[in-house]
């Protein structure tokens, strides 16, 4: 199983969240989060007074799927996340060793 965390911009959330849904994705985790990469920010000018912003707000998508489900998420989600300008985000794939879904006790793929 592999957990992928997806960075993207907050009007990308929903064709990202469309995209991930067809490609077989049952279930995801979304929250809004702030960051920035090479971007660094960007300057806004508040009653005449220009100040920095560090933190970019950003949304941050979570799914749990099995190995072979994997590439196509990542895809999917690569694609419809894409604008071609800096800030776009990023796709952290990682392991799951395991998963147990608490109502029932089941684990691995049948709890996802």
């Amino acid at each position: 199983m592999k957990k992928i965390e997806i960075i993207t911009r907050p009007y990308k959330t929903e064709d990202v969240k469309q995209a991930l849904t067809a490609v077989g994705v049952k279930g995801m985790t979304a929250g809004e989060v702030k960051g920035f990469g090479r971007q660094r920010g960007h300057k806004e000018i508040y009653r005449g007074a220009e100040y920095q912003v560090d933190f970019v707000p950003k949304v941050k998508i979570e799914v749990v799927v099995s190995d072979e489900l994997a590439p196509k998420v990542v895809q999917a989600a690569r694609e419809a996340a894409l604008t071609g300008e800096v800030g776009d985000g990023k796709i952290f794939i990682s392991p799951v060793d395991e998963v147990v879904r608490i109502r029932t006790g089941e684990t691995g793929d049948d709890a996802i």
